[in-house]
């Protein structure tokens, strides 16, 4: 591939994740977090495939930048997807903290 259709491809793909993720309202964010954390594993993996592979150097760097931001964003949604599940558990009970029965 020449640069100028790496480019191409790359300013694609971010066009069109953007406009993919700006399309879904605030409050379904944090549910779909759980759901896309496997997509954005798989671009994980596609991003260590370009930046490893020996396709040049503008594939690399941009490569090693995918890798940096899909690690990102994997590690991200899985602590928003643990704080979400946070807010859904019982506050404990003052009997329980000091052992007695319920």
């Amino acid at each position: 591939m020449t640069l100028i259709m790496q480019l191409y491809v790359f300013i694609l793909a971010g066009f069109v994740g953007f406009l993919v993720i700006g399309k879904v309202p605030p409050l379904l964010h944090t549910p779909l977090m759980s759901a896309t954390n496997a997509i954005s594993g798989i671009s994980l993996v596609g991003a260590i495939v370009a930046a490893g592979g020996q396709y040049g150097k503008v594939s690399t760097i941009l490569g090693f930048i995918a890798v940096v931001a899909a690690a990102t964003n994997v590690v991200a949604g899985f602590l928003i997807t643990d704080r979400m599940l946070g807010m859904f558990k019982h506050p404990a009970k003052a009997d329980d903290k000091k052992g007695g029965s319920r």
